[in-house]
């Protein structure tokens, strides 16, 4: 990895919370399901919502989790207090079938893979961002995927699913993705 590259990566993760100064490295590992909600707490920072994100001024910023217990868990205990578009966030454990009315940015877990195009497809017409962590996630039309490497979480970006969801992701957080799929000419 070049070393401009490297530096970008290194300042993001530290606004993802993800890299640690040397002082505080002494906490115990972070789990990959703790990995992954900082993440999507971290993502929407770098996106741009569109105006009718929201049912109005005082609307909470909802995150939705489908088939992942765990993310979900580790969602809710770290975003009390803090906020998206200075909104205060709300996690939303999602039941397979419950309309999506409301979510801005749903997470869909490894569960749902079987059941998936018809959840993105949900999504889209809500115009809600999704995230997914399932194998050619971004070709079945996920805005955001994460990817694991070498024991490391990484995530990928497809232009086109956010495009097509209203949203605009900031190149700064491309400039970190694994993979960035182009929106289609």
């Amino acid at each position: 990895m070049n070393p401009w590259r490297r530096a970008i990566l290194v300042r993001i993760l530290l606004g993802f919370g993800l890299v640690v100064p040397h002082a505080q490295a002494q906490r115990p590992e972070a789990t990959e399901a703790g990995v992954k909600a900082a993440f999507l707490y971290k993502f929407a920072g770098y996106i741009d919502w569109p105006a009718g994100a929201f049912a109005g001024a005082e609307a909470p910023f909802v995150i939705g989790v489908l088939g992942a217990d765990e993310i979900a868990a580790e969602l809710a205990r770290i975003v009390p207090g803090r906020t998206i578009a200075e909104r205060p966030i709300v996690v939303r454990r999602l039941k397979e079938g419950e309309a999506l009315k409301g979510v801005n940015l749903l997470f869909v877990g490894k569960g749902e893979s079987q059941r998936l195009t018809a959840i993105l497809r949900a999504a889209l017409r809500e115009g809600v961002l999704a995230v997914t962590e399932i194998e050619r996630g971004l070709e079945s039309g996920s805005a955001i995927n994460f990817v694991t490497a070498e024991d490391r979480v990484g995530f990928e970006v497809s232009l086109e699913a956010a495009e097509k969801s209203g949203h605009r992701i900031s190149s700064r957080m491309l400039a970190v993705a694994r993979r960035v799929l182009p929106k289609a000419l």
